[in-house]
Formats: C-alpha cells, structure tokens, sequence
C-alpha cells in the first residue's frame, strides 16, 4: 500500500514492513516546513499501525538528509529580526517529535543512508535502531558550523554510540567523514555498495519485520532504559521486559519450532 504524505515523504507499506522516503533530492533532502510535518507524522502513523512491524527510513537522490533547509531559516530570522516569532520553535515542534517517534515505537527502525546525513539528518540516522549505509555515503554533525548546538537527539545518541571524547571532537569540530570512519566509529552498522543499498537495507529491514516483534520492541526499551540507569535497575527492567516477551505468542512458537528443529514463523504478538 503505498501513500503520500506530501511530495516531500513518501510512505509504502507491504508486508508489516513501512517505508518512509524523504523526498526533497533537489535539495539534496533538507527539511522544509513541509517535509518535517510530512516526516514527523509519517513515522507516527506507521508507529500507530499495529499491521508495521518494521520501519526502514531512507532517502531519494544523492543525500540522505542534509538537516535543516537554511534558505527557509533565513526567512525565519528575518522574522525574528523584525520583532516576530522564533526561528527555532521548529525544534520543539518538529524535530523532538521526529526523534521520538522514532527511538519510541515499539518495533525496529532501519536507516538506509544513500549520501550525506548531516546535522539533524545525522540525528535521524543515529535515533536509528539499526544504519545500513552506502559505502559513498558520509557524515557530518554541522551544528557548529553554522553557530548552532546540537539538535535532533545528537548530544544523546552521538556519545552513547562513540563515547564522550570522540562525540566532542566531532561536535566542536564538525568535518565530514566517511561510511567507512563511520563503521569503525561505530555508527554504521553495516556498509555496502552503493549501489546495493535499496536491496540492502531492504533485506535487513524485511528480516525484522518477519521477526518476534515483541522481543524486537523490548530489547530497544532495555537498551534505551539501561543508557541511563544503574545495573541494578537496569536488572528490574530486564525482568519486566522478559516476561512480557516470555508471555507472547512468539516465545511459544519458537521454543516449539526449536525443538521440532523448524523455522519459527513469527505473528508479532
């Protein structure tokens, strides 16, 4: 079932498998007013729709998302120059929204990176469960670049997956690097030609989405839970989250697959 929510996001579901398709290539992606509401609510339908039980977030042309559209924020600034509103409102009303609906649902996210993700593009990609990225592809945090702080989750997501010192240096001193420094940094998780992304990306998104869903959707809550608390309550955790995923229609079909030594076929539930 494929759907738009603006020219500027495309959305296609198949299969318990929704593609989300940022759609700006002639501005190599950047977020207008436009693609950040398309965007933003794209990723809470498909959050919302128990029939998805996977995402893949990608991109058309040769950028994946480039972050804010500055020509639209000039326009922005002028208006706060002239005494009226705020620039950056689009934070709280966008990009925050963007960012949990995407570490929030409870089913995988994939980020396919065809090209360039930089500033809150980079966010998207690193709020992210899982980056499939072309091997022409590049990052960049940007942020300071144009005099701002980091936005789209970046200061949380960055240095979780890097560490501390490396986070800084690329926040304070933003460069583009590769897919490849990108792997070793580990950000991507895996890099492949580019032109074999869509099949890719696609092929680790659709092994998700035929997966146990509920184990999927409690491994991302304990993982995020246990980023920001002690062993002990991370334990606690652990234990409520396993007892769901034990209660689950999926557990008892694959303990009975494993033991007839069958491929499990999993419902989602």
């Amino acid at each position: 079932m494929a759907d738009t929510m603006a020219d500027t996001v495309l959305m296609d579901v198949s299969d318990g498998l929704a593609t989300i398709t940022i759609n700006r290539p002639d501005a190599m992606n950047a977020m207008n007013t436009e693609a950040k509401v398309a965007l933003r609510d794209a990723l809470r339908k498909v959050a919302d729709d128990k029939a998805v039980r996977a995402v893949l977030l990608t991109a058309t042309g040769r950028a994946f998302c480039v972050g804010q559209d500055l020509k639209e924020h000039v326009s922005k600034l002028a208006e706060v120059s002239e005494g009226g509103g705020n620039a950056l409102s689009t934070v709280q009303e966008h990009y925050n929204p963007i960012v949990r609906a995407l570490t929030d649902m409870e089913k995988p996210v994939v980020a396919g990176v065809n090209g360039i993700a930089a500033g809150a593009g980079l966010g998207f990609a690193l709020a992210a469960d899982y980056r499939v990225v072309a091997d022409t592809a590049a990052f960049n945090t940007s942020f300071a670049g144009v005099a701002l702080t980091a936005d789209s989750g970046v200061s949380w997501t960055l240095p979780r997956l890097i560490g501390q010192s490396r986070a800084a240096d690329l926040l304070f001193f933003p460069r583009t690097f590769s897919a490849q420094e990108a792997y070793d940094l580990g950000i991507a998780n895996k890099v492949v030609p580019a032109a074999d992304l869509a099949k890719e990306a696609i092929a680790v998104a659709r092994a998700l989405a035929d997966g146990p869903t509920v184990a999927y959707a409690s491994l991302k809550a304990s993982m995020a839970y246990g980023a920001a608390h002690t062993l002990p309550e991370t334990l606690e955790k652990e234990d409520e989250l396993q007892t769901r995923a034990g209660a689950s229609q999926d557990h008892t079909i694959a303990v009975r697959a494993f033991l007839a030594k069958e491929r499990p076929t999993y419902l989602g539930r």
